[in-house]
Parts: C-alpha cells; structure tokens; sequence
C-alpha cells in the first residue's frame, strides 16, 4: 500500500485535493469533529480542564476556540487529549484498508506532531495567500484571530515545501485540479 500525506497550510485545498485521488482518505480534521460529537470520555477531560469554557456534551468548537483565545497556551492542552484518540483513529483506518492501493493521509499536522509511517509519500499543497484568504473569509466560522493562533502552530510552509516529495499548485479552478491530481499519480505510481 502506498500511503500518500497531504502538506498545506490552512485553507490551501488539503481536503478538496485529496478526495480526486480517489483512494480512502483519513482526514484528521473530521476525526477530530467526530470525537466532538461522540467521544465522552474526551469530553470529560476537556471539562475538567476547561471547566468555565466546555459547558455540555456534544463539545463545541466555539467552547474550544474561546478557550484558546483566553490563553494560546490551551491549545496545547487540548492537544494533548485529543491527537492520541486520532492517531488511535489513524491505525484503524490503515489497518481497515491494508489491502489498497494506496491511501491519502490528510493530516494537517502531519509533520508537526511527528507522526511515523514508513514509505509515506509527502505531497505539498502550494496555493496563493491572497486566494486562500479570499476563500477562508467564505467559511461561516472564519476568525482572523484563530487563523493567527493555529497558524502559529504549524510549521511554515517553506519548511513543508522542503519536506515534500512532490508539489502540486492549486489554483482553486477545479478542473485544473483534477488534471493536476491524475498527472501527480502518475509520477507517484509509474515512476
């Protein structure tokens, strides 16, 4: 199994570029929503942390980034609960889909949280600041303020660039993208 990781900063088209691979995709950020919603032990423990911000079962997102905002250091802490469950995710899915010809692993901290798996292929995602500005002022729940602090979090994306094995440009014109995406495949499968 080829296990393929998506590089990118926030807003760069990870997600939207790893569904035209067309193999499984593990995305962390609904895995992340899924232990929200469904994870009470998780919750207990954010509770307890954040008892004046995490107010009742599901938890809310917007419980969590007033957490951050009061103190950046929170996000830390809110780290350190809930990327053990995802990882725990992570080897469910690689295990379920052994058999594949490959998987897409769309991870936003990937690289930050040292995630180990053997022959992963790094594609970057490269996308104009200007076009992924425009296109995160489109989200409902966009704050320029928790941009700030989760892009703090990450590594830059020189550094994800240099780490890459391949780069892909997203222009965000969608029948572009698919070209670009079957052209990528190639190089990766019939190398």
């Amino acid at each position: 199994m080829i296990k393929i990781g998506i590089l990118g900063g926030i807003g760069s088209g990870k997600t939207f570029i790893s569904k035209k691979f067309g193999f499984p995709v593990f995305n962390a950020d609904d895995e992340v929503k899924k232990i929200y919603r469904k994870n009470k032990n998780c919750y207990k423990k954010l509770k307890r942390i954040f008892p004046n911000f995490i107010s009742s079962f599901p938890i809310k997102k917007k419980e969590l980034m007033k957490a951050i905002h009061y103190n950046k250091n929170n996000i830390k802490k809110i780290n350190q609960i809930v990327h053990p469950l995802v990882r725990r995710n992570l080897n469910k899915f690689l295990s379920k889909n052994k058999r594949k010809k490959a998987v897409i692993l769309d991870i936003p901290l990937l690289l930050e949280n040292k995630i180990k798996i053997r022959n992963l292929i790094l594609v970057f995602v490269d996308a104009n600041k200007k076009n992924i500005l425009k296109k995160l002022k489109k989200r409902q729940n966009f704050n320029v303020k928790t941009f700030n602090v989760l892009k703090k979090t990450q590594f830059t994306n020189n550094f994800k660039r240099d780490k890459a094995n391949f780069i892909i440009k997203n222009n965000f014109k969608k029948d572009k993208i698919k070209k670009k995406v079957n052209l990528l495949k190639e190089k990766i499968f019939y190398k």
